[in-house]
């Protein structure tokens, strides 16, 4: 029995010899293909990286860089600021107050009378700040005040 067990104890020498030295092998192999890759760029994940990489609280390391993340980070209005209160009312409005949804009133006279017993200046500031279940600016809070205004007063004039 000694015999057999010393056979086996060098055949399974040999296998475990022969698969570290086959691993060893396929290191190599895998090294050397890695090594011919081509490196390319990719400019959408390069772009990633540095939004990912950002400092978040904006340190600066010249004043250059400090005005650039000041333009960009300046609010922008909405519809580039236009007065167009048609333009307004089609985008922002029209999806609640042409169909009297939540309680809005539609464009007909009578469902303004109470409101319009309270002047122009309270429509405007329920426009501006919301109320009800209206929200603030209509939800575009990227609307100016005087975009509101507009809007407001165009559609009075639209009542029937």
């Amino acid at each position: 029995m000694n015999q057999e067990d010393g056979l086996f104890m060098k055949r399974f020498s040999l296998i475990v010899l022969g698969l570290v030295a086959f691993t060893i092998v396929m290191i190599l192999i895998a090294h050397y293909m890695h090594g011919q890759l081509i490196p390319t760029s990719n400019p959408v994940r390069d772009q990633m990286k540095l939004a990912r990489i950002e400092p978040p609280t904006g340190v600066y390391t010249s004043a250059e860089a400090a005005a650039r993340n000041a333009v960009a980070q300046k609010p922008q209005a909405a519809f580039a600021g236009a007065l167009d209160p048609v333009q307004i009312y089609n985008n922002v409005c029209a999806a609640c107050h042409t169909s009297g949804a939540a309680g809005a009133p539609m464009l007909q006279t009578q469902q303004w009378t109470e409101r319009l017993a309270k002047g122009n200046e309270a429509l405007y500031a329920s426009a501006t700040n919301g109320i009800g279940i209206m929200p603030a600016k209509g939800g575009r809070s990227d609307l100016s005040d005087e975009q509101v205004k507009v809007t407001v007063d165009w559609m009075l004039d639209q009542l029937d």
